[in-house]
């Protein structure tokens, strides 16, 4: 097989283009693919004496299934790692867990192990396994996604002692992943609407969408198919002539671009936080963004292409593709 595997609907494709009688000439410039690995593919179907209809008929995962059952028997030390993937995934959904801390964790059980690269490269190949999704791409300043996240900040009363627990807003632009956040009072209307105008002037610039979760502040009515967006965020959303697209109802893969920027922000703002006394709204956001622009012009890690948030803002280009 390709040392590198492809994507399965091209898999699956492949060899429905190679049964409607199509040359691997044709099949390897419709879909992209060079002939060798065309013919690779073919000879793997062939192999199994799978007809087009058979390989049609089948599931992305099962036909996943049937490549790695091709590949070479897995080492102890991969099977030793894989035992603790279970583990890793749920623990990975508690604040401030990261895969290095993880990693760290098992390398001193493991000393003969893999290293953090690898780790994280066999990670990722079993999440596919598990859960295999679709990559999106994103437009520079097509959209930007917006939510509340589920943990709280808290500032304390100077003279009371009272606590109050604040709701923190976050928003990420889909390319370039530039975050904005800020801690509110509440997750009321006139709160959110105030953080997005807010979130606007930071970028310098309108997307041509804003997606929300299926927030009462946003949507009066959520639906799968034809949700209805609250009146004045409606109106506010003409006002900067952008489009407001709520989320599906019970579909997490449509918000998970900013459930992912959630996360690193409870490893970046909320951890560096959790010692400090605040007295004020205003006292803790000049905080969170003073981490915020750390966390902005923090590079990517695990990217062919360097670079940071910040810097890809208007995803490498010169002006603005806000309008």
């Amino acid at each position: 097989m390709a040392n590198k595997q492809i994507d399965m609907r091209k898999a699956k494709q492949i060899f429905k283009l190679h049964g409607d009688g199509a040359s691997k000439r044709g099949i390897s410039k419709q879909l992209g693919l060079s002939r060798n690995t065309v013919t690779k593919y073919i000879d793997f179907f062939k192999r199994y004496k799978l007809t087009s209809y058979e390989v049609s008929a089948m599931t992305l995962e099962e036909i996943h299934r049937l490549f790695r059952s091709d590949q070479k028997p897995k080492s102890e030390q991969l099977k030793t790692l894989e035992k603790y993937f279970p583990y890793f995934d749920r623990e990975l959904r508690r604040t401030g867990v990261t895969k290095q801390l993880l990693w760290e964790e098992y390398y001193e059980k493991h000393p003969d192990g893999f290293k953090l690269s690898q780790f994280r490269y066999w990670y990722r190949e079993w999440t596919k396994e598990v859960s295999p999704v679709m990559h999106f791409t994103h437009k520079a300043g097509d959209k930007l996604f917006i939510d509340f996240t589920g943990k709280k900040l808290v500032i304390v009363d100077r003279h009371t002692g009272e606590l109050q627990e604040l709701e923190v807003y976050v928003c990420v632009l889909g390319s370039s992943q530039y975050t904005y956040v800020e801690a509110c009072a509440s997750q009321k209307l006139e709160d959110f609407m105030r953080c997005t105008e807010n979130a606007l002037w930071f970028y310098g610039g309108v997307p041509r969408a804003m997606v929300t979760d299926n927030l009462k502040s946003a949507v009066t009515k959520s639906s799968r198919y034809e949700p209805k967006v609250n009146e004045t965020f409606a109106d506010f959303a003409e006002h900067y002539e952008t489009a407001v697209l709520p989320t599906r109802a019970y579909r997490p893969r449509d918000k998970a671009i900013v459930e992912n920027a959630v996360r690193i922000i409870y490893t970046r703002v909320f951890a560096p936080l959790r010692n400090q006394a605040f007295h004020s709204i205003t006292e803790i956001n000049k905080a969170i963004s003073e981490l915020l622009k750390t966390h902005n012009d923090r590079s990517f890690r695990g990217r062919s292409t360097p670079g940071t948030r910040c810097s890809r803002k208007w995803n490498g280009k010169n002006s603005s593709p806000f309008h």
